[in-house]
């Protein structure tokens, strides 16, 4: 694996010298541009030109201020090949500063695209040129690090072809890109969650709805929580897209009766899980995160926000609905897989909204028992349960007295379920890893106070740490176990490398699934083993985009840097 001294590390900033004579497309300069282009176009080669600028989006009546690159929701499809060099020439033409991040790509960390970690953001007028090797293959997507602009619509596909040519296999190659659209700037968002985090929740339970005992209604009230809150931000506030189209714009994907279609599934929303389905057609999982897996048939998964997982297909003539129902299932983005052009496939119903149950507050095995009035409130915040390394203040509202591993757990809603639903204890690399043991362990806390909307890691909001990282030594081996002590489930994105998740019990398997984000359930625990051998400065944070803004928020250094050979 090429690794980067730190004069390559200098030299390489080089870059930016150029960044002047790139030229600017006449749309770009100023407001020329009004609507924007539904879907994407695909760039190609060693030298691809990007520009961001502000645009207007509608849908299904709706319409807003968005942000668009290259006049595109979502922006192009960036498509290379593994082995290649690329420069990628980007230009902001917003008023505000902006940065693209390659989510998931192997890279110099001074190109991984975060403001204040590794680089410094690209100023209004200003191109900034992204220069590295492409080492990989695979499904991933780009984004917008900067402020809230990904929820305005500053994101976009990216897929490596394998320089194998297995690629090929396939009659049909489809990007399905989920995400949302609200009219609602997402500053504005920001505001009403801090003022109160139930502001977009329409489906809270009433004192006497559901099937609870007194005891259990005793303990959610006390505890000041609703077994209902499980999205922060969702329908109606939210109009789901797939590929920057509305459930009213009638996408279509075509097939022809009998052919594989490769679906390449990325969840590049800001708030939302989607459970993915496509009623009375099993999909074959090949790949998550861009990184071969052994082949699962499934009939439904849920796919976190940040993640991507690529599914094969044989459908069956006729329209088949592509479902992607939000998790709260408070609305779905919708597509027709259909062998018949024109050919509308009929949605199904939402179904039941879930409920959250005791293992989502770190309580497994104890439903049904009677906890009192307000004993479990106290037990909750009990000091004496806070490890020694959380951070005791106004952000940490709660810690799970009984975290429980839960790699097994299809995700809300979907444990209940008649068909099959991908777990990640589904999930074996096609590929053997290297047979490494962890030297050290480290625990982090994934801790919040729902009520004030404070997010962060170990009780410490990502500014009071940016002097504090989480240190790795080059090429350590660290296994790493995330304890979520809120109830709520985070996907949890590390920068610039592959993890293996620890989803068994034989501590020497091989082929555990390579991911770069990971879903810690509610209440729940998730290991995973690290090779830090990446030099540099990454972000490691919540793909939850408000809750990141919030302060769930870290910072991974890997030292030193290799020496030069």
């Amino acid at each position: 694996m090429p690794t980067v001294s730190r004069r390559g590390l200098i030299a390489s900033t080089a870059a930016l010298a150029a960044a002047a004579a790139l030229p600017t497309p006449a749309w770009a300069k100023g407001g020329s541009m009004r609507h924007v282009k539904k879907g994407f176009g695909t760039y190609t080669g060693e030298d691809i030109n990007l520009a961001i600028a502000g645009a207007h989006y509608a849908t299904g009546g709706r319409s807003g201020h968005a942000i668009a690159v290259d006049g595109m929701i979502p922006g192009p499809l960036i498509k290379l090949r593994e082995g290649q060099d690329v420069r990628l020439n980007v230009t902001n033409n917003l008023d505000e500063d902006s940065s693209i991040h390659w989510h998931g790509l192997l890279l110099p960390f001074q190109f991984d695209g975060v403001p204040g970690v590794s680089f410094p953001g690209i100023k209004p007028g200003e191109t900034f040129t992204y220069e590295f090797p492409i080492r990989q293959a695979g499904t991933y997507w780009w984004h917008s690090h900067s402020g809230l602009q990904e929820q305005m619509g500053h994101y976009g596909p990216l897929v490596i072809e394998a320089k194998d040519g297995s690629d090929d296999r396939f009659d049909r190659d489809y990007i399905v890109l989920l995400s949302e659209f609200t009219p609602i700037h997402p500053h504005a968002i920001m505001r009403k969650l801090k003022v109160g985090e139930h502001y977009f929740n329409n489906s809270m339970m009433t004192a006497t709805e559901g099937d609870m005992s007194g005891g259990e209604r005793r303990m959610w009230s006390g505890m000041r929580m609703n077994p209902r809150d499980i999205a922060d931000v969702s329908a109606p506030a939210y109009t789901y897209l797939i590929n920057g189209h509305g459930p009213a714009d009638d996408l279509e994907y075509l097939f022809t009766p009998g052919e594989k279609v490769r679906l390449r599934i990325i969840n590049g929303s800001a708030m939302t899980f989607f459970n993915m389905r496509i009623p009375r057609v099993p999909m074959t999982v090949i790949q998550a995160d861009g990184q071969d897996v052994e082949d699962v048939e499934v009939d439904e998964l849920q796919i976190g926000v940040a993640e991507t997982y690529d599914v094969v297909v044989t459908p069956p003539d006729g329209s088949h609905a592509l479902v992607a129902e939000a998790m709260d299932r408070s609305g779905m983005g919708i597509a027709s897989l259909t062998s018949h052009k024109g050919h509308k496939a009929v949605a199904p119903s939402l179904r039941e909204v879930p409920t959250l149950t005791m293992a989502d507050m770190g309580m497994a095995g104890m439903e049904g028992m009677d906890h009192g009035s307000g004993g479990m409130d106290h037990s909750m915040r009990d000091k004496n349960l806070v490890p020694s390394d959380v951070e005791v203040g106004p952000g940490v509202d709660m810690i799970a007295p009984m975290p429980v591993d839960r790699m097994d757990f299809p995700g809300l809603g979907l444990d209940t379920v008649d068909h099959r639903v991908l777990r990640y204890t589904d999930l074996r690399s096609k590929a053997m890893n290297p047979h490494r043991m962890p030297e050290r362990t480290i625990q982090i806390h994934l801790t919040g106070n729902m009520e004030r909307y404070m997010w962060s890691f170990d009780g410490k909001n990502f500014t009071s740490v940016t002097d504090d990282p989480i240190r790795f030594g080059f090429d350590e081996r660290v296994r790493v176990k995330l304890v979520n002590d809120t109830m709520m489930a985070h996907p949890i994105h590390l920068h610039g490398h592959f993890f293996e998740l620890v989803n068994g019990d034989n501590p020497h398997d091989m082929h555990q699934p390579r991911k770069h984000t990971v879903i810690v359930q509610p209440g729940s625990s998730a290991t995973f083993d690290l090779t830090a051998d990446e030099p540099g400065d990454w972000a490691f944070h919540c793909h939850l985009l408000y809750h990141m803004h919030a302060g769930m928020m870290q910072v991974v250094t890997v030292r030193p840097f290799p020496q030069e050979a």
